[in-house]
């Protein structure tokens, strides 16, 4: 470290190694030659690198948020729910953390956006298929959001896993159901590619839950640990429609949608109904 009052001096602590030529360095374990260089602006502005960097760093977050996910639905399934409660509490920061990142980005003024906007083609985040496998994890599962991950064989076929398969919410269902909780077959077993239909009888056995939450805390907890998703996920949603709303005004998105009003349909999704049903019936 440097001295705050020579900053040209270097304070050695004891013990520390300052030569790297031999064993792996801080760079080398995070490959930070290969992450840093893969900025690459396509156009003349100064804000592009903004863009890019906050869009590189939105897919780090990601990928971390499914390494969570797909731990928890398997804990999950296996009734691990402790481990589960862990994770699944890390991927709400992770959303936190999503959600500051659109300050950074709403920096950019329109004028700013719309100067690099030529350059960017037809890429768009719409098109980001790590996004679209948490989607899926969390159970919104839609068969035409395949579709934009078709020109790539590898990435469409990690999509439409995570598009087969149960999602969160799915596997709370079935453990609910494994405790002896009223859960119909319908939701036990069913085809795991269509949205999920809300049901009064699994509201019920939330219920059941939910009205005596020291019979089956761990339950409660879990319906707890959906909440603070789904709350976080909100969060994010919303926070991405303002930023956009604010850079882009309501102009048709790079990747065709309809920007602003496709984000704000996004909005109405409720992903885990029942847990928010009760809390009115309770």
């Amino acid at each position: 470290m440097t001295c705050p009052h020579h900053p040209e001096r270097i304070v050695h602590e004891e013990g520390a190694q300052l030569d790297f030529s031999k064993d792996m360095s801080y760079g080398d374990y995070l490959h930070l030659d290969e992450i840093l260089s893969a900025q690459h602006p396509l156009s003349p502005e100064h804000n592009e690198m903004l863009f890019i960097v906050q869009h590189q760093t939105s897919e780090l977050w990601m990928k971390l948020m499914l390494h969570e996910l797909h731990a928890a639905i398997a804990c999950v399934a296996r009734d691990e729910l402790p481990a589960a409660f862990k994770m699944l509490a890390r991927v709400s920061k992770i959303m936190e953390q999503l959600v500051h990142a659109w300050d950074v980005l709403a920096t950019m003024t329109p004028p700013e956006y719309s100067a690099i906007r030529p350059y960017l083609s037809n890429s768009s985040g719409f098109q980001s298929w790590q996004y679209r496998c948490i989607e899926f994890a969390l159970g919104n599962k839609n068969a035409a959001m395949l579709k934009p991950h078709a020109h790539s064989p590898q990435r469409l076929a990690e999509v439409e896993a995570a598009w087969r398969a149960p999602s969160l919410y799915d596997e709370a269902l079935r453990l609910l159901a494994r405790r002896g909780l009223p859960v119909p077959a319908s939701h036990v077993t069913r085809d795991w590619t269509q949205p999920y239909r809300e049901s009064p009888e699994v509201e019920q056995a939330w219920l059941q839950v939910y009205r005596n939450p020291e019979r089956q805390w761990d339950l409660y907890q879990l319906g707890e640990e959906l909440t603070d998703l789904e709350d976080a996920f909100r969060l994010w949603r919303f926070r991405h429609v303002t930023t956009v709303e604010r850079v882009i005004g309501f102009k048709r998105g790079t990747g065709g949608t309809s920007g602003v009003g496709y984000l704000r349909k996004m909005l109405d999704v409720v992903l885990f109904p029942e847990i928010w049903k009760l809390r009115t019936d309770l």
